[in-house]
């Protein structure tokens, strides 16, 4: 498979790690977080030095360019700072703290969380308490950057959100009507 064949801007977001690759003594060895189970089709990208510059700075970098609607309506180049991925220990803390140290889709609170972003960084979410909430590991790749909305009638929220409280599930569904008054976080390119 070449990267040509994947949209690049799914690395990092719905293609996420799931562990690491080492090779020597004749073998690969693949080895999956505790978490991720190996139950998907396996697929070798062949990249070229270009593919893996592209890569990286998709996965890595400060700043990747997507497209969005300017405010006179026309499509604008804009470049998203990967630094708004890099939430503040603080912040993590904080939302962790507020959520009862438990995931707000599945209730899960004896796994490592981490932090899902409202309004997803793609669209220019801020990494503020107020666009944050405790997701473990599972639930946040599920959800990649698919719209909150969408993901509160997601096959995989509709089955683990089961498990929350009653208030708890209406506390995820109130936060719809949050949404629009999340700021937004852009940087347009100045070419």
């Amino acid at each position: 498979m070449k990267l040509g064949d994947l949209d690049l801007l799914s690395f990092g977001h719905t293609i996420q790690m799931a562990g690491a690759i080492y090779q020597g003594e004749g073998k690969t060895f693949l080895c999956f977080f505790p978490e991720d189970k190996n139950d998907l089709p396996t697929e070798v990208l062949e990249l070229s030095q270009a593919d893996w510059e592209e890569l990286v700075k998709q996965t890595d970098l400060l700043q990747t360019e997507v497209l969005t609607n300017s405010s006179d309506g026309k499509l604008a180049k804009v470049i998203v700072r990967k630094s708004q991925r890099q939430i503040e220990q603080g912040v993590s803390w904080a939302v962790w703290k507020r959520d009862s140290y438990a995931c707000r889709y599945c209730s899960a609170d004896s796994v490592p969380l981490t932090v899902d972003h409202l309004v997803c960084w793609e669209d220019g979410g801020p990494s503020i308490e107020a666009n944050l909430l405790s997701a473990c590991r599972k639930c946040n790749k599920v959800r990649g950057n698919l719209p909150y909305e969408d993901w509160l009638n997601h096959p995989h929220y509709l089955k683990v959100s089961q498990r929350l409280p009653p208030d708890v599930r209406e506390a995820n569904a109130a936060l719809v009507h949050t949404l629009a008054g999340i700021p937004r976080k852009l940087h347009v390119s100045s070419r």
